[in-house]
């Protein structure tokens, strides 16, 4: 069966890179490509590099445009997927890479994002324990965010193995410039970035803090707390995330060396690298994989653990196929099999 699929928000970094994905993927059609300001324009002005579908012109976003598809990607800004969601058929499977369906709590999501909450849906990130039975057969999921994905990714074997503890976790992690979105700024231009890092949302008002908090949880079954710097890093893609966290009285290095290899074992995307041998961003531009290595701090009495992954793949785009697929009943790797980009 080949099951069509809708992109809105087709003209940004995420929706270009659904897009991407999905050219060569097995079992789907592309249907309606949409976009807002772009809408009337040639798809190959703004993604060139997206040659099969090139001629296509961009519809607007709609409701009416979306509807009629087996599946919708919603690649917009927070705030605007909700409303379009809600007026979808309940049998089309629809997929958030936006912020508005990933927390629980409507506190948390006031506090941060300052509107009304429209709700959770099943979260797309397989790896976390029991989320890919969640995923199976539903209708609605939630792509979590870039920050989050690397940062869970990172830690949750060590909290649902009851290896850490649940205060004093810290989290740096260093993104590519892609992660803020098309948009022009001008702290975004080449000049200003080129050659040198900074932080932002320091102090703990990174909007993706109380995602990682929340995922963090469930694995440990209490509160996490995080404190969470993003960084800015002088690269158009990829996420370098180094994760720390306090190890509980009588853990050694083996035990938390078996509990990530043992997490990992069966996961086709996620790979706990041979000790000695540390993430880089470029083995896994491009590609939906995740590379990760452990170390334990024994005169710290802390697991650092350093994760990499591109931002808009297995962070967004590539995220969003592994759901559809494993929502769908497909084969979860299909049209994931992209590799890494070196040099």
């Amino acid at each position: 069966m080949t099951y069509s699929v809708a992109v809105s928000g087709a003209s940004g970094y995420a929706g270009g890179e659904v897009l991407r994905l999905l050219s060569s993927h097995p079992d789907v059609s592309i249907g309606a490509i949409t976009a807002h300001s772009n809408a009337g324009g040639l798809l190959g002005g703004l993604q060139p590099h997206l040659h099969s579908l090139a001629d296509r012109v961009l519809s607007e976003t709609t409701v009416e445009n979306l509807a009629g598809h087996d599946v919708v990607f919603l690649a917009l800004p927070h705030g605007a997927s909700a409303e379009i969601a809600a007026q979808l058929p309940k049998d089309t499977l629809v997929i958030d890479a936006g912020a508005d369906h990933r927390l629980e709590d409507p506190i948390a999501w006031e506090k941060f994002y300052g509107s009304a909450h429209a709700g959770s849906w099943p979260y797309g990130l397989p790896e976390l324990p029991g989320h890919r039975d969640r995923l199976q057969g539903a209708k609605r999921i939630a792509v979590p965010g870039c920050y989050p994905t690397s940062s869970l990714l990172a830690l949750a074997p060590g909290f649902s193995a009851g290896l850490l503890e649940a205060e004093d976790v810290v989290i740096v992690a260093a993104s590519g410039t892609s992660g803020a979105g098309k948009s022009a700024k001008v702290h975004l231009l080449g000049s200003e970035v080129m050659g040198g890092m900074s932080p932002y949302g320091v102090g703990g008002g990174h909007r993706h803090t109380p995602e990682i908090e929340q995922g963090l949880s469930a694995a440990a079954g209490e509160q996490v707390r995080v404190s969470f710097t993003p960084t800015l890093a002088p690269m158009s893609r990829g996420i370098l995330s180094t994760a720390t966290a306090r190890v509980k009285a009588g853990v050694d290095g083996d035990q938390l060396r078996r509990a990530w290899t043992k997490a990992y074992a069966d996961e086709p995307f996620v790979h706990v690298l041979p000790e000695e041998q540390w993430p880089h961003t470029k083995a896994v531009q491009g590609s939906n994989h995740v590379a990760l290595q452990l170390a334990y701090d024994e005169h710290a009495g802390r697991v650092i653990v350093s994760c990499a992954i591109d931002n808009l793949a297995k962070g967004t785009a590539g995220g969003a196929i592994q759901s559809m697929n494993i929502a769908l009943g497909l084969e979860e790797t299909a049209g994931l099999s992209h590799q890494g980009v070196a040099p």
